[in-house]
């Protein structure tokens, strides 16, 4: 099967409430054949969907749910680049250059984004403008030698370090040291976003599918992915599924561990409240391991998320969980109400790098990019369209990363990640 739960509708967020009108995609009927089938209907298959179609390959994509119903359709909305916390691992196996160009990715997909707002005219509500707020000193030189080393690199977006004193120009707290302010990362509605590139690409001639959930995958020359109504057969096959996907290619299972997270969004503050809050507008999070997220929305709520637990346990009240965290920075919002509470699960690989692979040389996927895929996922896309067309350099790159698959099932899986992250917190809460 391809998700926990089949043929869902888009869980009780703020963002499937404030989507009005959302467009539906019809079921998979019958058989069909195209250039390349995706499974999956979040931002790696929507990306490389639009990316193929506008190269001129027939595309049929199958989603079990609907179109942006994972992580997709409900994270912080954060748009930051960088194509994973690991990526200096490039530089020690393949050199320089290669990193170079894993680096220039992680611009990239931000840009991606911006040029497909513009030019499919999706309505997203995206705003540009990122604070990435520092809690000790050790944070605060860490985001210099950031700074130093994305403008040595060539950034050409605007960047500016700010100290205790200043940062109330962009959060209205005095929990924070200081933070880097970064003009080309920015924050948007995912699900408006993830939906308005599918319609793209369906637009151009992709086939988009809702309610399919993948029975069963037959490999071969001209792999054929089934589902309960029809089938498809593709030259090639792209596994999109990340944390909501296994026991359908038995090389992919246990390489993503799934980890669940969580967001709020109160009520609506209006505009002076609001603007007293945050008065930059811009996404926010900070530098610990077990981090907050939060952004003001298109009608001023506040959206708080965070709760990362890597061992896998659900929180049973994500309203009495992530409060606490929310007054910590702003006290003043106590007794606000907070209007919707929900939670997902991210991919997280174990080295905190995206993964990219081949299976038979024509099954490929993308996964793992342990809640920071917003655009990077966007990369994939191109990365995975430029592949399937034979332009391979920035897949092979990527690719070559060693990657771990835990032989145990979920739970043991979890359990290892979550010991680990237990780990790192506690020398964090050491050493800072």
């Amino acid at each position: 099967m391809c998700s926990d739960i089949t043929k869902a509708e888009h869980t009780h967020s703020y963002y499937a409430h404030s989507f009005e009108n959302r467009p539906a995609f019809p079921a998979l009927t019958g058989d069909k054949t195209v250039d390349v089938c995706i499974v999956g209907g979040g931002f790696t298959g929507v990306s490389t969907a639009l990316h193929l179609v506008e190269r001129g390959y027939s595309v049929a994509l199958v989603e079990a749910n609907r179109i942006g119903w994972g992580a997709s359709g409900r994270n912080g909305g954060q748009i930051t680049g960088n194509m994973g916390d690991g990526t200096w691992r490039v530089r020690n196996s393949q050199g320089d250059e290669a990193y170079r160009k894993v680096w220039q990715m992680g611009v990239d997909c931000v840009e991606i984004i911006r040029e497909r707002v513009e030019k499919y005219q999706i309505d997203c509500d995206l705003k540009w403008g990122h604070f990435t707020a520092a809690l000790s000193d050790k944070h605060l030189r860490q985001l210099q030698e950031y700074k130093q080393q994305m403008e040595a690199n060539g950034y050409q977006k605007s960047l500016q370090l700010v100290g205790k004193d200043e940062v109330s120009q962009f959060v209205n707290t005095g929990v924070y040291l200081g933070g880097l302010v970064n003009m080309g990362h920015g924050h948007v509605h995912p699900l408006k976003l993830c939906v308005g590139e599918a319609q793209a690409a369906q637009k151009l001639g992709a086939h988009i599918y809702e309610h399919s959930p993948v029975q069963r995958i037959v490999r071969g020359d001209k792999p054929r992915v089934v589902t309960e109504q029809g089938s498809i057969t593709a030259r090639h096959l792209v596994m999109a599924g990340n944390a909501y996907m296994f026991g359908l290619v038995d090389k992919l299972d246990g390489m993503v561990i799934p980890a669940p997270s969580y967001v709020m969004a109160t009520e609506p503050l209006g505009e002076a409240r609001a603007r007293a809050l945050m008065p930059a507008d811009m996404g926010v999070y900070d530098m610990r391991i077990a981090l907050d997220y939060y952004r003001l929305s298109a009608d001023k709520r506040l959206l708080f998320g965070g709760l990362c637990n890597y061992f896998g346990q659900e929180a049973k009240d994500i309203r009495a969980a992530l409060t606490p965290n929310m007054l910590k920075i702003f006290p003043e919002l106590e007794g606000v109400n907070v209007e919707f509470a929900w939670g997902g699960k991210i991919g997280i690989s174990m080295n905190r790098i995206p993964q990219f692979g081949v299976i038979d040389n024509n099954i490929f996927y993308a996964q793992g990019y342990s809640g920071h895929g917003l655009a990077p996922t966007h990369m994939a896309g191109k990365v995975l369209a430029d592949a399937i067309a034979g332009e391979r350099e920035n897949f092979d790159i990527l690719a070559k990363v060693h990657h771990w698959r835990l032989p145990f099932g979920r739970t043991l899986s979890n359990l290892a990640l979550g010991a680990g992250m237990s780990y790192y917190l506690a020398k964090e809460a050491i050493f800072g």
